[in-house]
C-alpha cells in the first residue's frame, strides 16, 4: 500500500505529471496549488510526505518549510523540495531552510520514485512506524516500474520544458526516448535509427512540424512510421487539417493529461501494425 503524499505545485503540467507518476506507483496523492492552501492541507490531513515547489503564490516554499518545521505537530513530516532551479548552492540553501531533501527537475520517473521511497523509509525509521497510518509498514514498497515497451520514440521540439515533460511521461510509460531540437537533427536521427513513433511540435522555431511529417512520408524506410503532431498555439482548424494532410496520424493539443497522452501514444503505435 502506498503512502499518503501531499503535492504543493502551482504549475498544472508539473502537478499532473508528479501526481500521475506517484499514483502509478501506488501512492495516495492530494494536491494543492499554493503554499497557504498546502499548509492548511498538512494540518488537516497529516500526510506522510510533503513535496513542495519553491516558487508558489501567496506563501512560497521556503515559508512553507519554516512554518512546518516550527510547528510541533508538523515538524516530523518529511518535506521535499522539487524545483527546476539548478544553481550552485541551491541545494544547500534548500536544506538549510528546513527541507529534508531536494529533487531537481526534469524528473526521471524511476529515480524520482526511488528518492521518494528513501524519504519515506527514513521517516518511518525515525518515527518507529508512526501510528498515524495503520499500514505505515507497507508505505515504502512501490509497485515495480512499468516494463520497457521496446518502442523507441523520437521527440522533436525546440522548447526544453516541452521536451522534459514529454520525455518524463514517455519514460513513465516504459518507452525509450531520443530528442532533437531542429529538423536537420531529427532527420539524421530518424535515418540513423528509425524510431517506432515520431512526436513533433507543430512550430519548431521557424521550422514546421508539417514539413517533417511530409519528409517522413516520402522516405522509403520511414514512410509507415506513426507520426504525431503536438501544439499549444496552432488553434485554427486549418492548421490541424494541414498537419494531417501532410502526413501526421494525429494532432494533439496541449495541455493534455499524462494518462490521455500515453493513450494517444499507444493508439499511434498501433497504427504501424495496421499498415
Amino acid at each position: 500500500m502506498g503512502a499518503r503524499i501531499l503535492l504543493i505545485e502551482d504549475n498544472p503540467a508539473n502537478l499532473e505529471l508528479m501526481r500521475y507518476v506517484l499514483a502509478a506507483f501506488g501512492h495516495d496523492v492530494t494536491t494543492t496549488v499554493d503554499g497557504e492552501e498546502g499548509l492548511d492541507s498538512v494540518l488537516r490531513s497529516r500526510p506522510e510526505l510533503v513535496i513542495c515547489d519553491l516558487q508558489l503564490p501567496r506563501v512560497d516554499g521556503f515559508e512553507v518549510a519554516r512554518r512546518m518545521k516550527t510547528h510541533p505537530a508538523l515538524k516530523g513530516i518529511p518535506l521535499v523540495a522539487v524545483t527546476a532551479y539548478a544553481m550552485v548552492g541551491d541545494r544547500d540553501r534548500v536544506l538549510a531552510a528546513g527541507f529534508d531533501g531536494y529533487i531537481a527537475k526534469p524528473l526521471e520517473p524511476q529515480s524520482f520514485i526511488t528518492q521518494i521511497d528513501s524519504f519515506l523509509s527514513r521517516a518511518q525509521c525515525a518515527n518507529a512506524l508512526p501510528s498515524a497510518h495503520p499500514d505505515a509498514a507497507a508505505t515504502t514498497q512501490a509497485e515495480p516500474p512499468p516494463a520497457a515497451s521496446g518502442k523507441k520514440v523520437l521527440v522533436v521540439d525546440d522548447i526544453a520544458s516541452n521536451i522534459d515533460l514529454v520525455r518524463t511521461i514517455l519514460l513513465s510509460g516504459g518507452h525509450d526516448v531520443e530528442f532533437a531540437t531542429n529538423l536537420a537533427d531529427a532527420r539524421s536521427l530518424a535515418e540513423a535509427s528509425p524510431p517506432d513513433l515520431i512526436i513533433s511540435d507543430y512550430h519548431i522555431g521557424r521550422e514546421h512540424g508539417g514539413d517533417f511529417a511530409a519528409w517522413v512520408r516520402s522516405h522509403p524506410r520511414l514512410s509507415t512510421t506513426p507520426f504525431m503532431l503536438m501544439s499549444s498555439t496552432a488553434l485554427a482548424e486549418s492548421d490541424w487539417k494541414s498537419g494531417l494532410e501532410r502526413g501526421a496520424d494525429r494532432f494533439i493539443m496541449r495541455p493534455i493529461s499524462p494518462r490521455s497522452f500515453l493513450e494517444e501514444v499507444a493508439g499511434c503505435l498501433a497504427i504501424s501494425t495496421e499498415r
